[in-house]
């Protein structure tokens, strides 16, 4: 079986997961670990038996790819030196903190012929999944991300640490541009926005309204599409998916269903059915990191891009420009 050398970059926290994912997958050789911060890299190397490397170019000499798993301010540089050293990368979201920094990293992918691909794992949380066989065309979305607080993440805005998860599936779930966005949001406990709120408006009149926050009692990682005839129920936390929909008497859904009684009358009687799909039973972020070094591989394109990446911060930009638009504007207003 071919392997792909691969190194990581950034051993704390999710880092070291990384690693203890990384050596479960037949495919890759897990070469080593570089951090700046040598008694992390040291611990993980010992743990997990893998090499420590002091020098980030000794690693990027020995490998070809690396997975990213620094702070977000760090993404930039990390991932253009890997590219000056010809390596495919996986680099964590948001892919960095500004827009300028991205489109930079996407032009050299592009000109290089190397594989970029954005942590979004949220794109393979089984509940998510559980729909790739439904036709889905939201027109509007409701989501909530709240954490409670934890001192990582907050050197950017909660939109960058985690109402970009929802952004990017948004993106990906309406197939249409942007056309107006509304938002507003304060920080509370750090000198980023830790709770924020954005209408998304987009050109075929689909609406999103999206929540994030890092201060709260109790986690809720909750999705909510509505579309005709469709209800459909997204728990990335529980991995659970639940839906509702209006179907004619002989469109029933083969598998398994409850019949919650019908509406309408005559030949416009339809059923309300609800269901609840099994869900894959599969790691999301090891599942993300198999098919980036299946990409680069099989040499085809990594299923969440750079572009894919690019996009989705730009839209999160909008959003901490608008928030940070109506604070001033509030206390100009005072």
């Amino acid at each position: 079986m071919e392997k792909l050398k691969v190194g990581v970059i950034g051993t704390g926290h999710l880092g070291k997961v990384h690693v203890k994912l990384l050596k479960g997958i037949e495919n890759c050789e897990l070469i080593g670990v570089y951090d700046k911060d040598f008694k992390k890299s040291e611990s993980v190397s010992k743990e997990f038996n893998v090499k420590q490397y002091l020098e980030l170019e000794n690693l990027l000499n020995d490998c070809e790819a690396v997975i990213i798993v620094a702070t977000t301010s760090a993404h930039y540089e990390l991932v253009k030196q890997a590219f000056e050293f010809n390596k495919h990368v996986f680099v964590e979201k948001p892919i960095t903190v500004h827009i300028w920094e991205a489109e930079e990293l996407v032009k050299i992918s592009n000109e290089k012929n190397l594989k970029l691909q954005v942590g979004h794992i949220e794109r393979f949380n089984p509940a998510l999944i559980a729909l790739e066989k439904y036709d889905l065309n939201p027109m509007f979305i409701q989501s909530d991300r709240l954490s409670q607080f934890n001192m990582r993440g907050t050197d950017v805005a909660v939109v960058l640490d985690l109402m970009i998860h929802d952004i990017d599936i948004i993106l990906s779930l309406v197939k249409s541009e942007v056309k107006d966005i509304k938002a507003s949001g304060i920080s509370v406990v750090s000198n980023n926005i830790d709770i924020a709120n954005a209408r998304i408006e987009f050109e075929n009149f689909a609406v999103a309204n999206v929540t994030a926050s890092r201060i709260s009692q109790k986690r809720m990682r909750k999705m909510r599409l509505f579309q005709r005839d469709t209800y459909f129920s997204i728990d990335f936390i529980e991995g659970n998916t639940e839906i509702i929909r209006l179907l004619s008497p002989q469109n029933l859904p083969k598998g398994n269903y409850l019949n919650l009684g019908e509406i309408g009358v005559g030949d416009k009687k339809r059923t309300v059915v609800y269901e609840n799909p099994s869900q894959v039973n599969i790691n999301p972020l090891q599942y993300e990191l198999q098919l980036f070094i299946n990409s680069v591989l099989n040499n085809t394109q990594p299923p969440i891009t750079g572009a894919d990446g690019l996009k989705a911060l730009k839209v999160a930009d909008m959003i901490i420009k608008k928030i940070e638009n109506s604070i001033q504007q509030a206390k100009i207003d005072i």
